[in-house]
């Protein structure tokens, strides 16, 4: 069902990736920027972002399968590939909004890859939800945490540099009051 969705609008699919990864970094941003209750703030999104990750592997297909499955395979999206871009869509946020809470670049992306690994090897072992474990679902996962982990890292280092330039401006100003008389 929802590759049938995918495929139908294969068009958008690209375009959506793009808007889903404009806006982390977006939202990101301006939460950092904020700094005032940045943080819960950041794990809200995360926990947010985290409901389809935790459900959209598990719905049930129309069938049930027929025993533990695994496909195993590589390839990279092209652009009739929607399934793939949507995979690795669907974890970028997650990671994303989780490096910005934590700064732990690597340790972001080793729970984005084990969770995607823990999603695959459960459908593989339950039948009974009739999804099958794709070694390039777990890839393209594993692609969309690491492209969260490069926008998280540029956008932390964006809103640093604004902060530290901001505070440079506020420093060379001079005390209100104490300015110079002609």
């Amino acid at each position: 069902m929802i590759t049938n969705v995918l495929i139908e609008n294969s068009t958008l699919v690209p375009v959506v990736f793009v808007l889903i990864a404009v806006a982390c970094v977006g939202v990101g941003y301006l939460i950092l920027r904020t700094r005032r209750h940045g943080n819960r703030a950041l794990w809200i999104l995360v926990l947010l972002s985290v409901l389809p990750v935790a459900v959209l592997p598990l719905v049930p297909t129309s069938t049930g399968g027929d025993g533990i499955t695994c496909t195993i395979q590589f390839h990279m999206p092209t652009p009739g590939s929607v399934e793939l871009l949507a995979n690795a869509a669907l974890f970028l946020p997650p990671v994303f909004f989780a490096t910005l809470a934590t700064r732990r670049r690597l340790l972001m992306l080793a729970a984005g890859a084990v969770l995607s690994g823990a999603i695959e090897a459960l459908q593989a072992v339950v039948p009974a939800i009739g999804r099958a474990c794709d070694t390039n679902d777990w890839t393209m996962n594993t692609v969309g945490a690491a492209l969260a982990v490069l926008l998280a890292t540029a956008t932390i280092a964006l809103a640093d540099r604004t902060a530290v330039r901001k505070a440079e401006r506020v420093s060379a100003d001079p005390p209100p009051g104490n300015h110079p008389q002609p």
